[in-house]
């Protein structure tokens, strides 16, 4: 093999690609689940009275793939590579009322079929009305439209019958062999007519190979109505292209609104950096004038009246109440951090491409899994140094909580999804396997991570705590709890709304989401705002004499999951088109997960954060 692939192109390597193809060689098409945007619910592609192959075999599936409602299988369309086909003739199929109205009922919802040829998707070309040469890529081809004839009223439904395949391929210079680089279709309903009785040697009026008549329009479409004949047909053309094999993703992948994705995320960033380095700087700059003052002071008679945040120094690390739910939840969060962080790391290598369907929902489930032995080790430190002494019942806490309450949202949703007889419902031997990797290796590493972070010896305190706590005083409205609690979560929501809109539209519209650098800096950039501003907002609580800061560490960061949920709903009212209320339940369901998740992340980073503050500035200065 003579053909070089460097690193880079080593992102959309798969293994069934490694061969050259000759002329001639048999190309298998694939059909994967039926999809729409209006409905969120995948079905199989012989959910419908499609053309079946003599025998249906599944493809083998990751864990990934099954959670998305992934359902590769063989299909009848078979192709020779490099030898054109016209006029195909797949099956014959007769309707009656039960499968005209699932025909009917999938093309009100728009739903889409998806097929694969060589692990690349069909895509349907569209040109851009505003831009005469831009082409975008939709996924899949609809079952079908609505209309109407001219002169009539009354609306009618048309099937997709008769598909016009185009398989781009690059030509090896040196050989006569050659690469699938792409994967086209243009769909049309044409309702074929043939003379006498059908029989397995009948010729199409409307679609003959040897009369060079072709199907170019669809001015006779194929109605969807009961006792109706189909006549299922296909074309297959071939291109040569200069799209290189290691690059034919690049045209899957261009999004058709690059450049204000590019300008937004930029523009975004800058205005983070920019706040983050202001509220950097004034923080270094009036700390560090506080402690020079503080440490004077002590040379002082003024010493004996201490105002500020010196002032709360006994009782700063008091242990909070309901402390325990807080290492469950400081745990839970370094879960998260740590699953996200190494997921963002091979995704930026492109371990984790589009090409590589349901890697990225795989590798993020195994690394939760094994992220469990940080979890119960970040827990029962958290423990020890609020003086506790039942590790194992922060451990049991930790390992449960957050995967049980998940558990059952996502156990609830997949029951609405199954009386859907969707192809998205979880079966029940992926079910079993998900409570094996919980049970069996997520536990377990949570109670060993607990017992390794118990045995160490807690963090001391740079200040004693006094035996009687301290009053605090009457507070502004503008530091009441709840008030400062939510501003403190809208620096942090503002640093990813932009990406969050794209990967939205990539989960609910199902678009590619590949600019994994992008994200990965956002990703860094969160960590940054959610520790300054939560810093910023303990300075302020300490300076107004209120040393409750454990809890509202947390809640202040973890703040921007609920305006991430705010934005969501926005998004689902303007962007989505859901109409069927279980669609709607299982939107708002899966994004209340996502929100949850989000707040015992980011409600983590400002808690270690702010740890981090309170310990340095109280380590600093003076104290009698």
């Amino acid at each position: 093999m003579t053909h070089e692939l460097s690193i880079e192109n080593l992102r959309y390597l798969h293994v069934s690609s490694l061969l050259y193809l000759l002329q001639g060689d048999l190309l298998k098409v694939k059909v994967n689940k039926l999809t729409s945007t209006k409905t969120q619910l995948p079905y199989s592609y012989y959910s419908l009275p499609y053309c079946p192959p003599e025998k249906i075999v599944d493809s083998a599936e990751n864990l990934g793939e099954v959670l998305r409602g992934d359902r590769i299988e063989n299909s009848p369309y078979v192709f020779k590579m490099r030898e054109p086909q016209m006029c195909n003739v797949l099956c014959r199929v007769t309707l009656d009322a039960k499968t005209a109205k699932a025909f009917r009922e999938k093309i009100d919802d728009e739903y889409r079929v998806n097929m694969i040829l060589d692990n690349l998707p069909l895509v349907v070309p569209i040109r851009r009305i505003d831009q005469e040469s831009a082409i975008i890529y939709q996924h899949g081809f609809h079952v079908g439209l609505k209309g109407h004839y001219a002169g009539t009223k009354e609306e009618k439904y048309f099937i997709h019958n008769h598909l016009a395949f185009t398989v781009k391929f690059h030509k090896d210079p040196q050989t006569e062999s050659a690469r699938i680089v792409g994967f086209e279709v243009k769909p049309y309903s044409i309702k074929h007519e043939y003379e006498g009785k059908w029989s397995d040697n009948t010729r199409l009026a409307t679609c003959d190979p040897h009369a060079k008549r072709s199907v170019i329009n669809s001015e006779s479409p194929q109605e969807v109505e009961d006792k109706k004949e189909i006549i299922f047909t296909y074309d297959v053309d071939f291109q040569e292209s200069d799209v290189k094999w290691a690059y034919r993703w690049d045209t899957y992948l261009l999004m058709a609104d690059d450049q204000i994705h590019w300008f937004s995320i930029v523009n975004s960033l800058m205005i983070v950096l920019f706040l983050s380095g202001m509220v950097a700087m004034i923080m270094l700059r009036t700390l560090y004038r506080d402690i020079s003052k503080y440490n004077q002071l002590e040379t002082q008679e003024e010493a004996q009246e201490e105002t500020g945040w010196k002032l709360v120094h006994g009782d700063v690390f008091r242990p909070p109440t309901n402390s325990d739910l807080l290492c469950v939840y400081v745990g839970t969060g370094v879960q998260f951090f740590g699953m996200i962080l190494v997921t963002m790391m091979f995704a930026v290598f492109g371990f984790l491409s589009p090409s590589n369907r349901g890697g990225l929902m795989t590798a993020m489930l195994l690394l939760w899994v094994f992220m469990g032995l940080f979890a119960g080790y970040s827990s029962a430190r958290l423990y020890k140094m609020f003086k506790g002494a039942e590790w194992k019942k922060i451990a049991l806490r930790t390992a449960f909580m957050f995967p049980g309450s998940v558990f059952a949202v996502f156990f609830v949703l997949n029951a609405l999804i199954w009386g859907e007889k969707s192809s998205g419902a979880v079966p029940f031997g992926t079910m079993f396997a998900l409570v094996v990797l919980w049970f069996g290796i997520s536990v377990p590493l949570v109670f060993v991570g607990a017992y390794v972070g118990f045995r160490k010896p807690a963090p001391e305190d740079p200040v004693k705590t006094n035996k009687i706590p301290r009053q605090i005083p009457e507070q502004a409205w503008y530091m009441n709890p709840a008030f400062s609690i939510l501003i403190g979560g809208i620096l942090p929501f503002g640093a990813v709304f932009i990406e969050l809109f794209f990967i939205l539209t990539s989960i609910w519209l199902q678009q590619f989401y590949y600019i994994f650098g992008f994200l990965f800096i956002v990703f860094v950039i969160l960590i940054i705002t959610c520790a300054e501003i939560t810093i910023v907002l303990c300075y302020f609580q300490l300076c107004s004499e209120d040393y409750l800061w454990w809890w509202r560490s947390y809640l202040t960061s973890g703040s921007s999951a609920l305006y991430l949920f705010l934005y969501a709903a926005f998004y689902f009212f303007t962007k989505l088109e859901i109409t069927k209320p279980v669609s709607g339940v299982l939107y708002f369901g899966y994004m209340l997960i996502a929100s949850y998740a989000f707040f015992a992340l980011t409600g983590t980073i400002g808690f270690y954060a702010c740890f981090w503050f309170t310990r340095l500035i109280y380590s600093s200065v003076k104290i009698d």
